[in-house]
């Protein structure tokens, strides 16, 4: 983009923030990178624990904030586990009287109204910056996209996590997790901004060699078909700018070390920080590829 007399304008920034569980805690650290540099993004967009963080940021929260509340939520173990007993749906009883029913099944909107913080816009039209969800429509089997309407809902539908959170309905369709099918929403940004930033936290396996947990089984697979994902749309047409901070060793339901998770992200902010100056250099015009990773292929 060029600015008066031909000189070179500001470039403009969209970032996407991907599904990763406990993971995605790293992405506060990615929009600290923003903030700290006095740059908002034009646009977010976010699947999974990336909507989660995405929609707060997106509403006005700055990212010194989210870590703030994140860190003081996740300090009281015992509030939190009361918290998700509130927002338990399924019943132990479901696993002698139905034979499939799920014990812990949680609803997803509960859980936003139990760990969000307050004062957060209800409607896409309120934010901040302009933000873009993704969930997957169960029966169709395919990637929904919300932009417009209750914000609540929307993010509930890109969290519910199969055999872990209730699928979501709106409008008479269900949705689940849109890690399912676009874990790395970047796609959704180019032609928003100039230069669109992803952060993908699926990366890199977890190097510990004993005989996973029927929830980490079934978590790691998971992970591991939203990396394929991921990496066949890297192929197609990749981000400006990739981050892939060091959070391989977290599992997906690690919350409570989001105080760990953050401290491994560091290296990750200081890189993104480093990327972006070199795309404000006037200089320093039509920027390569830039990957950041921690961890080696």
């Amino acid at each position: 983009m060029n600015g008066v007399c031909g000189e070179p304008a500001t470039p403009t920034f969209a970032i996407a923030l991907g599904g990763g569980g406990a993971r995605g805690i790293a992405h506060i650290a990615m929009l600290e990178a923003f903030d700290e540099l006095g740059i908002k993004p034009a646009a977010i967009s976010g699947a999974s624990m990336g909507a989660i963080i995405g929609a707060i940021y997106a509403a006005g929260f700055e990212a010194k904030d989210i870590r703030a509340h994140v860190l003081a939520t996740m300090r009281n173990r015992a509030n939190v586990m009361s918290r998700l007993l509130k927002a338990r749906v399924g019943r132990f009883a479901d696993l002698v009287l139905g034979g499939l029913g799920n014990p812990v099944l949680l609803d997803a909107e509960l859980l936003l109204d139990l760990f969000w913080p307050e004062g957060a816009p209800e409607r896409f039209e309120d934010m901040k910056i302009p933000l873009q969800v993704v969930a997957t429509d169960f029966f169709a089997r395919a990637e929904t996209v919300f932009s417009a309407g209750p914000v609540r809902s929307a993010v509930a539908a890109s969290m519910a996590i199969p055999g872990l959170i209730r699928p979501v309905e709106i409008d008479g369709r269900i949705y689940i997790d849109g890690g399912a099918v676009n874990p790395l929403p970047h796609d959704l940004l180019f032609g928003t901004a100039d230069v669109v930033v992803a952060v993908d936290v699926t990366f890199g396996g977890n190097a510990r060699r004993r005989m996973p947990s029927p929830f980490d089984a079934m978590f790691g697979a998971g992970q591991i078909m939203q990396g394929a994902i991921i990496a066949q749309k890297l192929t197609v047409r990749p981000p400006d700018i990739l981050l892939r901070p060091g959070v391989e060793q977290f599992r997906v339901l690690e919350f409570f070390r989001a105080a760990q998770i953050l401290r491994a992200t560091e290296e990750a902010k200081d890189n993104l920080k480093r990327a972006i100056a070199a795309r404000l250099d006037r200089r320093r015009e039509d920027q390569p590829l830039a990957i950041w990773t921690n961890t080696a292929p």
